[in-house]
């Protein structure tokens, strides 16, 4: 997701995105038929395979996904879930079995029957790619009793299985691998389906009238990529766009101003997180991650850069996810960070990579790395292209890791839970005692049992200081009035599916 060189907006792993819409009396919009709305977003769509481990994860294809597809339960702005293909479930005694009955008569947008057959073998086919969400169900096993009931089996106890499958999708049984073709014309059950895709711009939907839940009143919607926020904005203003968000918080006032426009600030899943690679030496002493921490003065330049939509973290997770607990602040204290340092032996004549994507956070840690040098610290900043930050991501290829961390699920069990046990393997960080805490929460039903146990697993997570958490995000959406159906996503990923546009 480009920003001014003064401010930072960048508030969403999921991308920061506009609607073009039009009505049938011109009126400023861009096209010609009333309910056609184009999506222009700063993350390129270059895959539609949520599944897939060549950027399956990432919060624009996640978009686009969730309109051509269905899950077994999708989550509500409030953190619980909601059946989608699924009516009901249930789950043993021990929380380690559930049963899952489906919607009978579905079908996808070919008008072909969807199954059990078709859940179980989507499941199977994400284990098998190892995809970025695979790693919530590794062991785990689905089979079909029925047509219409799929039974999803887990080597232990998991209480947060319903919120992980928020963001499991199913597809036609057919479909094993990869399968780039498929993805070049997908069939979904969702409440769009493909109309056009160009991996280097855009990708079009119209309405599918297969979908159980009724075809959208929308006649069709682009996504379509605009990397430039200047651009972005000027379309809100002229009209020609009906909704954007992630607006920078120096850019909020203009369209506060609109009388044309709602603006509503919502507090999101994401928080700014700053891993360390805690399996090189210059970063293995905790002592010296908590004196980098403590290094970097983040009320300042969130006051600075974010005035509106940032405030200090207080948590590895958000405040709206379950499992969410607050942790006492690190104080910026330079001296003593770089006293620290000299006393934990820091060689301070190495520099430190610290990597990152997409422009819009280049401000950020900008800062953060002129905080690191005023106190000694070198430090390469290394802006790259997001198809090789994720590669070198889980490489570990870097010494500090900038990411929008945001959560779908509303479940620590995604966050926490997924990537900080020694097993993942994603920050260089391994703890026995911190695995034991993850396992337990994630087994116990009880939900203030389980927010307690993650409370406890935070606070080894913040003492430790495996990452720095600077900044918990809000996410600045403005819509023009003449869109009807729309409600701002805490997760930055808005369904369209009953959003209408109006005459102007």
């Amino acid at each position: 997701m480009t920003r001014s060189p003064a401010r930072l907006a960048g508030l969403v792993l999921a991308a920061t995105l506009a609607f073009t819409g039009c009505s049938t009396t011109s009126g400023g919009g861009g096209g010609t038929a009333k309910s056609e709305v184009t999506v222009a977003g700063t993350y390129p769509i270059q895959n539609l395979d949520p599944a897939s481990p060549q950027g399956g994860g990432n919060t624009g294809t996640q978009l686009v996904a969730q309109e051509l597809f269905s899950r077994l339960v999708r989550p509500r702005q409030d953190g619980t879930v909601e059946g989608d293909l699924a009516t009901e479930w249930k789950a043993n005694s021990t929380a380690s079995e559930y049963t899952f009955t489906l919607r009978k008569d579905v079908k996808f947008s070919d008008g072909s029957p969807l199954t059990a057959k078709d859940v179980v073998a989507s499941f199977q086919r994400l284990l098998d790619l190892k995809s970025t969400n695979a790693a919530n169900f590794t062991d785990y096993t689905m089979t079909a009793p029925s047509d219409t009931e799929v039974v999803l089996k887990a080597p232990k106890p998991d209480a947060a299985l319903p919120r992980k499958l928020a963001i499991f999708y199913v597809i036609p049984a057919k479909v094993t691998g990869e399968d780039p073709d498929f993805f070049k014309s997908p069939v979904g059950s969702g409440p769009f389906k493909l109309d056009k895709f160009d991996p280097s711009g855009s990708v079009s939907l119209v309405p599918n009238p297969e979908y159980y839940g009724g075809a959208p009143k929308l006649e069709r919607v682009t996504f379509r990529t605009m990397p430039e926020l200047a651009a972005r904005m000027t379309a809100l203003r002229t009209g020609e766009a009906d909704l954007i968000w992630g607006i920078p918080d120096d850019q909020l006032s203009q369209v506060q101003s609109d009388s044309n426009l709602t603006v509503e600030t919502v507090q999101s899943t994401a928080v700014f997180t700053m891993w360390f690679n805690s399996s090189i030496p210059a970063l293995k002493d905790a002592k010296i991650r908590r004196a980098l921490w403590q290094a970097v003065d983040f009320p300042t330049i969130i006051k600075q850069l974010y005035p509106q939509t940032g405030s200090v973290a207080d948590a590895p997770v958000s405040a709206n996810t379950l499992g969410y607990a607050k942790q006492q602040p690190v104080s910026h204290d330079p001296a003593a960070a770089k006293a620290a340092l000299t006393a934990a032996g820091f060689d301070f004549s190495k520099k430190l990579r610290l990597q990152f994507a997409n422009a819009e956070f280049r401000p950020f840690n900008q800062a953060v790395v002129s905080d690191l040098q005023k106190i000694g610290v070198q430090v390469d900043l290394l802006e790259k292209e997001q198809a090789v930050f994720t590669k070198d991501l889980l490489a570990l290829n870097w010494d500090i890791n900038f990411q929008q961390l945001s959560n779908p699920t509303y479940d620590a069990a995604n966050t926490l839970g997924r990537l900080y046990t020694c097993k993942a393997k994603r920050n260089g960080y391994c703890n026995p005692e911190l695995d034991k805490l993850l396992a337990a929460a994630a087994a116990t039903p009880d939900e203030k049992e389980r927010t307690r146990l993650y409370g406890e697993a935070s606070a080894i997570i913040w003492s430790d200081a495996v990452g720095m958490f600077p900044m918990a995000v809000k996410y600045a959406y403005a819509w023009n009035k003449r869109l009807s159906g729309f409600t701002p996503d805490p997760a930055g990923l808005p369904d369209l599916a009953k959003v209408q546009v109006g005459t102007s």
